[in-house]
């Protein structure tokens, strides 16, 4: 009698190869965004990884379309496709223009703006991930417990009573 050999048990499915391309370059992006001394650099750079995040996400959510019209923002994607990031993504398309402006060097933002948002793309980069990964797994609504986790992006019509600080000094 011979005995088959067992097959190995179905593995957790990796991430797929564009949302992993995506994901490192976001990293880059922050890495880049936290040397950068400029403010305008920082925010621009910041904002650019948080888009590069949302695509990830979109790279494993989103079906492609068969409408072609008017190019659509990712940030308006991204709501459509993971409801449960809609907040992240009205927060990163509020900061679009900004994020242009910065880039055409205008000089729009505060050193302290550019690391607030450097630390939500920061944030909003390990939500993506994990919004990936959920939802390869087929868990539940992807991105719910790291949502939960980060509480969504800050509110920043409301003053806060932190004092600024600057990339790498304990908040």
């Amino acid at each position: 009698m011979t005995i088959a050999p067992e097959r190995p048990a179905p593995a957790r499915p990796a991430v797929t190869r564009p949302a992993a391309e995506l994901l490192t370059l976001a990293d880059r992006g922050l890495t880049e965004a936290a040397r950068a001394t400029r403010p305008t650099e920082r925010y621009a750079t910041a904002h650019l990884a948080a888009l590069r995040s949302a695509a990830a996400v979109l790279a494993c959510r989103a079906a492609p379309g068969e409408k072609r019209g008017r190019p659509t923002s990712a940030w308006v994607l991204l709501a459509a496709v993971a409801p449960e990031l809609g907040e992240w993504a009205a927060f990163f398309a509020q900061g679009a223009r900004t994020r242009a402006a910065a880039e055409a060097g205008r000089d729009v933002v505060t050193s302290r703006q550019a690391d607030d948002l450097l630390r939500d793309a920061q944030a909003f980069r390990q939500v993506a991930e994990q919004t990936v990964l959920a939802g390869l797994a087929g868990e539940g609504t992807p991105g719910a417990t790291a949502y939960a986790r980060f509480e969504g992006p800050p509110d920043r019509s409301v003053t806060s009573d932190r004092t600024a600080t600057s990339i790498g000094d304990p908040a």
